[in-house]
């Protein structure tokens, strides 16, 4: 039966909130200006920005999918009100991320119910530090948003408020799609518990989604938008070596990378030592995990951790708590290895590759599209590239040019796609590598091997092989902290 904690002031909550907004603004206050990145530009933005302008919610700038417009509407009320700009875009973000702070906190306080110590400040310290929230907290993608939602569902239903969490679960799945798995966690506990009334307040969140889908089949005339995003995100992952890997790379990130592995080995020595891990909010907890991870497995042919953005605060909370099961001394020194390895991995990439949003490598990537466009405009002609510079140079509302450039856009650098251009003849080229590998680990026989076999992988032209192939000269090259864009002219 769940016991409720004494009524806390709306006045705290809310200084509480005001706390935490001021800190994740003026921690991103040197990166606010940064221009938009990736799936900024190739999606949500534009989308964004057609329901702004014309109220579209089903975007016509960019190619419609399954993402459901939440997000979007709430940048869109929030331009009506204090006008577009990145740097106000960057501002609601992290003000939404805000919310998905302080209820990690509250949540962290409901699982911590009987352990010793303030478990949940430390889970705070690492949620704020964690470098894959700290990136996404200010980027305009789904992903956060649906985090806070996930959260402060998971925190009201383990408050027997069941209710509420249907509706907040209504919420989420209008933010992302990928939610209702929270939804049916709860249903089918409830029916577990014999609770079949109130487990059937979680038909909304699927209600909402199914009205969604049908407004989406209307308009595009496909259930998920369009036919190539349906092939990628719901049948190319289920291969089986692709989903096995999806899954072992989660399983890593979660509990190995960014320095996750010190709480993991506290968390494994606690678990049998702690009780607390086997009551009923953690059982739900886990599921909620389960689910989850196995859901952003399963849907989803891009195999990017921000997807694990719902469930990061509950590993945080278990390493906060396990944490408890130390003496003094060892739980200083694993806290401190734990924070210490957060912060690092803000600003140290890893040895291997990974995509530049997981840490503040996405900020080098943008720094580097600006100084490629910033070059391009001193030059007039058409341009060919790859998207994301494609996008970047064609709207100049995502930061990087003054005026709208002709592009012609490549699906790759492979040698097949280049060979495209000798019948088109740009003017200017821009190359540039879209893959961190310092250890040239895509290099090595068994990884082209694999990604050849299971992935349909051809590797990129370099600038010069690119030169070479078109008879043009490499007129210009930028690295920024390891990446490399070259601009290519006749």
């Amino acid at each position: 039966m769940y016991r409720p904690r004494p009524p806390v002031r709306r006045q705290t909550y809310v200084f509480v909130y005001a706390l935490i907004a001021l800190f994740m603004v003026l921690a991103h206050g040197p990166i606010l200006g940064v221009p938009f990145y990736w799936d900024e530009t190739g999606q949500f933005i534009p989308a964004a920005l057609d329901l702004f302008r014309s109220g579209a919610l089903i975007p016509h700038t960019t190619t419609p999918n399954v993402h459901p417009p939440g997000m979007m509407a709430c940048l869109a009320v929030f331009w009506h009100v204090f006008g577009f700009s990145i740097v106000g875009t960057r501002i609601a973000m992290l003000l939404f991320a805000s919310f998905g702070v302080l209820f990690t906190f509250l949540l962290a306080i409901e699982l911590s119910r009987d352990a010793p110590g303030t478990p949940a400040l430390s889970a705070l310290a690492m949620l704020c530090f964690s470098p894959l929230f700290f990136a996404q907290s200010m980027l305009a993608q789904l992903d956060m948003p649906a985090m806070c939602f996930s959260v402060l569902a998971l925190l009201l239903f383990l408050q027997d408020r069941i209710r509420a969490a249907a509706l907040t679960c209504v919420a989420l799945v209008l933010m992302k799609e990928t939610g209702l798995a929270t939804a049916l966690v709860f249903s089918a506990w409830l029916i577990w518990e014999k609770r079949t009334r109130d487990a059937a307040w979680f038909a909304l969140p699927a209600l909402a989604l199914a009205v969604w889908l049908i407004a989406l089949k209307a308009v595009t005339g496909h259930w998920m938008g369009n036919a190539e995003f349906t092939e990628y995100n719901l049948f190319y992952p289920l291969n089986p070596v692709r989903l096995t890997l999806s899954l072992l790379r989660r399983i890593y990130y979660l509990f190995i990378g960014s320095g996750h592995i010190f709480g993991t080995l506290v968390l494994v020595w606690a678990w049998r030592r702690m009780p607390l891990f086997r009551s009923r909010p953690w059982r739900v907890a886990l599921a909620f995990v389960v689910a989850n991870v196995l859901v952003v497995t399963a849907l989803g042919g891009a195999v990017l951790e921000r997807y694990l953005l719902p469930v990061l605060p509950i590993v945080y909370i278990a390493f906060g708590v396990a944490l408890r099961a130390l003496l003094p001394n060892p739980r200083k020194w694993a806290l401190a290895a734990l924070l210490t390895s957060l912060i690092v991995a803000n600003f140290v990439n890893p040895l291997y590759p990974f995509p530049f949003e997981n840490n503040l490598a996405f900020v080098d990537f943008v720094e580097l599209e600006r100084e490629g466009a910033s070059a391009v405009e001193l030059h007039p002609g058409v341009v060919a590239t790859t998207f994301p510079m494609s996008d970047a140079l064609r709207r100049p509302e995502f930061g990087f040019v003054s005026a709208r450039r002709s592009v012609i856009e490549l699906k790759s650098f492979r040698a097949s796609e280049v060979a495209k251009l000798n019948n088109r003849r740009p003017d200017t080229l821009l190359v540039y590598e879209t893959a961190w590998d310092p250890l040239h680990v895509l290099a090595s026989r068994p990884a082209r091997w694999v990604l050849r076999r299971f992935y349909g992988f051809e590797p990129p032209l370099s600038a010069e092989e690119t030169a070479r192939a078109l008879s043009m000269n490499v007129q210009q090259t930028w690295t920024y902290h390891g990446m490399t864009m070259s601009a290519l002219a006749r």
